[in-house]
């Protein structure tokens, strides 16, 4: 990527900590009087997300890894993993800032069209895992709580929705999704035209990216499902650091209780994907599921608190390290270049 786009990047992440500094809903002594009551934890909470990422960049890795073509160092998978992810905390409507990111960083190791394909590919295993997530969500429920008329209501409507999320996703998976992307795009107003354009132009390579995202699910089943599985580990392994800042407060919490928390939560502050960083809607989705399983809101409000620092921390490593490690082998420019031939 050249410097001047990089910069761009940059410029725009370190905005996002600024503005997120500033709209914390509580003056800045008394924010440290709650991070002094997590004491050890909040390191705990820190390192937790180095193997969180770690799992993300390895179900991402083993998408883009091809033996035919080049193999992109792990170290530059995890590096553009924690930045593409920094860059969808803080940006409107999310996967805007991170995924054109990594495409372009990624595009001297592979070439344009494999590079697309594979961001694309992750995205769909993240978003689609958290559907899993959320219904997997749904029969835990079942079984640890008593179920009334609204919450029965409530979950199948959940339920129905994951379902047809999953059924939209595998049909995407097998036939490819760029070109239909596409062609929605041409029917929303401001965007109509340029879409029209871009198909037109690229129309070959996104018929190339699509083969591609059909072949990972026709041809690779056990990549497609170690993808998918890592992913879906991420979530469950996340769902530790709700554990974690609830045992500060009390030790009367499961942890099966805290992946139900952090489901819900989830849930939620998706429905508000509109809002940069997700501000508000996290921590409302935090206390709302805190009160589904019994526990006190005010847990709630504390541990999306402690949630917002930790993002605050890893956002602001992300965006330190767009100027860490950009160099590109000259063994790999000959490897894509003879990759796109």
């Amino acid at each position: 990527m050249k410097s001047k786009y990089r910069n761009i990047f940059l410029i725009f992440g370190i905005a996002a900590v600024v503005i997120m500094l500033c709209t914390f809903d509580m003056e800045y002594d008394e924010l440290l009087a709650n991070l002094k009551k997590a004491g050890g934890w909040l390191p705990a909470i820190l390192g937790l997300w180095v193997f969180i990422y770690l799992i993300n960049a390895l179900s991402w890795y083993i998408i883009i890894r091809d033996d035919e073509g080049c193999k992109v160092p792990f170290w530059k998978i995890y590096k553009l993993t924690i930045t593409g992810f920094a860059l969808n905390y803080a940006t409107p409507v999310g996967l805007m800032g991170g995924e054109p990111y990594r495409i372009m960083e990624i595009t001297p190791y592979v070439g344009a069209s494999k590079a697309t394909s594979s961001v694309i590919l992750y995205v769909m295993m993240h978003i689609f895992s958290h559907f899993c997530f959320w219904l997997s969500a749904i029969f835990l429920y079942l079984l640890l709580y008593p179920i009334d008329w609204f919450m029965g209501v409530l979950l199948a409507i959940i339920g129905l929705f994951c379902l047809l999320a999953i059924y939209f996703f595998m049909k995407g998976y097998k036939n490819g999704m760029a070109v239909k992307a596409l062609k929605i795009c041409q029917k929303i107003p401001f965007l109509k035209k340029w879409a029209k354009r871009f198909s037109e132009n690229k129309k070959e390579t996104l018929e190339r990216i699509d083969s591609q995202i059909a072949q990972l699910h026709k041809q690779r089943k056990r990549t497609f499902y170690a993808s998918l599985s890592l992913e879906f580990i991420a979530r469950i392994v996340g769902c530790l650091e709700v554990y974690f800042i609830l045992y500060i407060l009390t030790n009367n919490v499961s942890f099966l209780s805290c992946i139900l928390i952090m489901a819900f939560t989830s849930l939620f502050s998706n429905l508000f994907f509109f809002s940069p960083m997700q501000l508000g809607a996290r921590e409302g989705g935090f206390a709302l599921a805190a009160v589904g399983v019994a526990i006190p809101s005010a847990f709630g409000v504390y541990t999306g608190l402690v949630t917002r620092v930790r993002e605050l921390i890893w956002i602001t490593i992300g965006v330190l390290l767009m100027k860490v490690g950009n160099g590109v082998s000259s063994t790999a420019s000959i490897k894509r270049k003879g990759y796109e031939e």
